[in-house]
């Protein structure tokens, strides 16, 4: 996985819970590298052993850690670094329908990038069917940055997640 995710997830707990509640993460992971930088490559099971030890040190769920995240990418880091993804957009339906493209753009010049896949079927005007395609097994992040791109479009988008691999979003 690219360092960017570590990365914010460090971000995001040294902002919202403090350098400590980071550094007691840190603590938790054998190998954590201590220079985060977002091109580089941090194997996956490093990411999610992370994830797992901000689970811990913060007595949260992993819904909730993914819902932070999702929330945290969208609205605080990537309007930091990718902030030209949104400049085209201005709807959370439109973005959603975008986010695929978005992966692939990202990633198209990195190394060993291997983002997820999103393919997507409609079930009536107002539901969309999100395909997600991994083989980390990170729905629930999907999930979080689906709600964090409702929250960025002031969207009130109703999410449900139907499966290891499928993602319901009903728009208002």
């Amino acid at each position: 996985m690219k360092g960017t995710i570590l990365r914010c997830l460090k971000e995001l707990v040294e902002e919202k819970f403090g350098v400590d509640k980071w550094r007691a993460v840190a603590a938790k992971v054998e190998g954590m590298p201590r220079v985060i930088l977002p091109i580089s490559d941090v194997p996956d099971a490093k990411v999610i052993e992370a994830v797992q030890a901000t689970c811990d040190v913060l007595g949260i769920t992993l819904q909730q850690a993914a819902d932070a995240f999702g929330d945290y990418w969208v609205n605080v880091y990537s309007q930091k670094y990718y902030s030209s993804f949104y400049k085209n957009t201005d709807n959370a339906r439109d973005f959603i329908l975008s986010m695929d493209k978005v992966h692939e753009a990202m990633t198209s010049n990195l190394e060993n990038a291997h983002p997820p896949k999103f393919s997507y079927a409609w079930k009536d005007d107002k539901t969309l069917i999100f395909d997600y395609t991994s083989n980390r097994g990170l729905i629930d992040f999907a999930v979080g940055l689906l709600k964090g791109v409702g929250i960025h479009y002031n969207t009130n988008l109703k999410i449900t997640k139907l499966s290891d691999k499928q993602i319901e979003i009903i728009f208002p």
